[in-house]
C-alpha cells in the first residue's frame, strides 16, 4: 500500500477497474502544491498512517462493528430528554426522520467512495475524499479541524462518563470514601493508554463486537427499568405538556434536534470503510443495515421508556433519572449496577474508535512504514504519542466535567455539517444526477434544512450552556448535567 507524501496526501491503490495504479486527483494535488509555487510534488512517500492504522484486511461485518461502535453508545440515554424538548408527536417524527436522513447519507458517502474507486482514486480519509470531489483546499482544512474537533472530543467525553460510572458504583460501596472524579478520570485514561497501543483500528474488530452486545444490555436493562419506575405503585408524575413560552419551546425544539444529530453521528464513515479489504464497492451497504438495525432496537426502546416513564421531568441522562439525588433508587440496585458497568465497558470501546483518525494523523508523520509496525523505530513514537494524546483528552475532562449541554453543541456544529450537509453535496457533485430528478433535489433539500438546523441548533445549544453557565466549575467533582 503506498500513498501520497505530506499532509493531505491521498493513498491510492490499484483501481479495480484497471489494475493499475491510480495517480492523485487535482483537488488533492491543489492543496499538496499549496505553497510549492505550483511545482510538481515529490515521490510518494510510503503512508505509515494509512499501512499501519487504517490497513484494509476487515470484511463488510467487521465494518459493521466499527460503525456500530462509532453510532450506539450512551449517548442513547439521552434520547428521552431529546423527546422532552419536542413532545411525542414532533419527538419521535424527528427521531425516524434523522434515523433515516443518516441512513441514506452514509450511503451516498459510501457511493461516493465507491465511485472513486472504480476511477483509481481508493479515498480512506474523510478529509481527502471532500477535497477531491469539491476541489477546493479549504474544505480539506475545514474537514480536518471538525473531525479533529468531534474526535478529541467523544475521546474526552468517553473518558469522563466512564469516570463517572467509575465514581457512581465507588460511591454505592464507600459513600464517605476519599476517591474524588478526577482519580477515576486518571484510572479510565491508564487503562485506554494501553489499549490505545493495539496497532490498527482492523484489530479493534473484535472488542467493537463485543460493545455491540454492550450496548443491546443496557439499553434493555435501563429500558426495563424505566417501565418498572413507570408501572410501579408510587410511579413518577407524568406529565408530557411542552413550555407555554413560544421561544423557549423553539430553543428547545431545536437543542433536542441537535442532541438528535450527535447521537446519530459518527463523521468517520470514510475511515471505517478504509478498513475493509479491497475492492469495497457494496460492502459498506451490508455494514450501514446491520448498524441500523441494532440502532432501531437500541435507540427507540430507550426513548420511549424512558419518556413515558418521567415525561418532561426526565434528565439529559436518564440513568439519573432512575437515581434521584433525594429519594430512594428507582430500580433494584444490581440492574443499575449492572447497566453501568457495561455502559462503562462501552465508553472504552467508543474511545478507542475515535482515536483512531487522531493516531492515523499522528502516525503518518512519525512512522516509518518501510520498518516494521513493532519494529523500535515505529514502537516507541506510537507508544508515546498515543499515550501523550490519552492523557490532554483526561486532563480536559477533569478540568471540564460538563455533559448534558455540550452533546448539543457538538451535534450543532460538528456532526451536522459532516453527517447531513457534505455527503448530498459530494454525491451531487460526485455522481452528478440530473438536477431536475428526485435524487438531486432531495439533496438539495436536506442540505438547506440541516444547515438550517445546524445555526439554529448551535444558537440554541451555546444559550442552554450560558444559562448553565453558573454550575461550571473547573476540576468539579460532579460531571454536570
Amino acid at each position: 500500500m503506498a500513498g501520497a507524501g505530506g499532509t493531505g496526501g491521498t493513498p491510492f491503490l490499484l483501481s479495480p477497474a484497471t489494475g493499475h495504479a491510480a495517480t492523485p486527483s487535482a483537488a488533492v494535488f491543489d492543496v499538496e502544491a499549496a505553497g510549492a509555487g505550483g511545482k510538481a510534488p515529490p515521490p510518494p512517500a510510503p503512508d505509515a498512517g494509512a499501512a499501519f492504522v487504517l490497513e484494509s484486511k476487515g470484511t463488510w461485518w467487521h465494518a459493521g462493528f466499527h460503525l456500530t461502535t462509532a453510532i450506539v453508545g450512551p449517548t442513547v440515554l439521552t434520547l428521552p430528554y431529546a423527546l422532552r424538548g419536542m413532545g411525542w408527536g414532533l419527538g419521535l417524527a424527528a427521531l425516524t426522520a434523522v434515523f433515516a436522513v443518516t441512513f441514506y447519507a452514509y450511503f451516498l458517502v459510501s457511493r461516493v467512495l465507491d465511485h472513486c474507486e472504480a476511477r483509481g482514486r481508493r479515498h480512506i480519509r474523510f478529509r481527502e475524499l471532500a477535497a477531491d470531489v469539491l476541489g477546493s483546499g479549504w474544505v480539506f482544512y475545514l474537514v480536518v479541524t471538525v473531525q479533529t474537533a468531534i474526535n478529541a472530543g467523544v475521546t474526552t467525553g468517553s473518558i469522563l462518563l466512564a469516570a463517572d460510572c467509575l465514581q457512581i458504583m465507588y460511591s454505592n460501596l464507600a459513600p464517605h470514601g476519599p476517591l474524588k472524579l478526577y482519580h477515576f478520570i486518571i484510572i479510565v485514561a491508564v487503562v485506554l493508554a494501553f489499549l490505545s497501543q493495539l496497532p490498527s483500528f482492523h484489530s479493534l474488530r473484535h472488542i467493537n463486537l463485543g460493545s455491540l452486545i454492550l450496548s443491546f444490555g443496557y439499553t434493555v436493562l435501563v429500558s426495563a427499568a424505566c417501565i418498572r419506575a413507570g408501572v410501579s405503585s408510587n410511579p413518577p408524575a407524568k406529565d408530557y405538556s411542552l413550555s407555554s413560552s413560544k421561544s423557549e419551546k423553539t430553543f428547545n425544539a431545536f437543542l433536542s434536534i441537535s442532541i438528535l444529530a450527535s447521537v446519530f453521528g459518527n463523521g468517520i464513515l470514510p475511515e471505517i470503510q478504509a478498513t475493509v479489504a479491497p475492492p469495497a464497492a457494496g460492502k459498506m451497504m451490508k455494514a450501514l443495515v446491520l448498524c441500523y438495525a441494532v440502532i432501531f432496537f437500541t435507540f427507540y426502546f430507550p426513548a420511549i421508556a424512558g419518556y413515558w416513564a418521567f415525561g418532561n421531568q426526565v434528565q439529559s441522562n436518564v440513568l439519573q433519572s432512575l437515581m434521584p439525588d433525594e429519594g430512594p433508587s428507582l430500580a433494584p440496585t444490581w440492574l443499575l449496577g449492572v447497566a453501568v458497568v457495561l455502559v462503562l465497558l462501552q465508553l472504552l470501546a467508543i474511545a478507542l474508535v475515535y482515536s483512531q483518525v487522531a493516531y492515523e494523523i499522528m502516525e503518518k508523520s512519525s512512522a516509518d512504514a518501510a520498518r516494521g509496525r513493532f519494529s523500535r523505530r515505529n514502537l516507541a513514537p506510537r507508544v508515546a504519542l498515543r499515550t501523550a494524546y490519552v492523557a490532554a483528552c483526561a486532563l480536559v475532562a477533569a478540568m471540564l466535567p460538563f455533559f448534558g449541554d455540550i452533546v448539543g453543541v457538538v451535534g450543532a456544529v460538528g456532526f451536522v455539517p459532516l453527517d447531513f450537509v457534505l455527503p448530498v453535496v459530494m454525491y451531487n457533485m460526485a455522481l452528478a444526477p440530473p438536477r431536475r430528478s428526485p435524487v438531486y433535489l432531495a439533496n438539495v433539500a436536506i442540505m438547506a434544512v440541516f444547515t438550517g438546523v445546524g445555526v439554529i441548533g448551535a444558537v440554541a445549544s451555546v444559550r442552554k450552556l450560558v444559562l448553565d453557565a453558573h454550575k461550571f466549575k473547573l476540576f468539579s467533582d460532579n460531571v454536570v448535567d
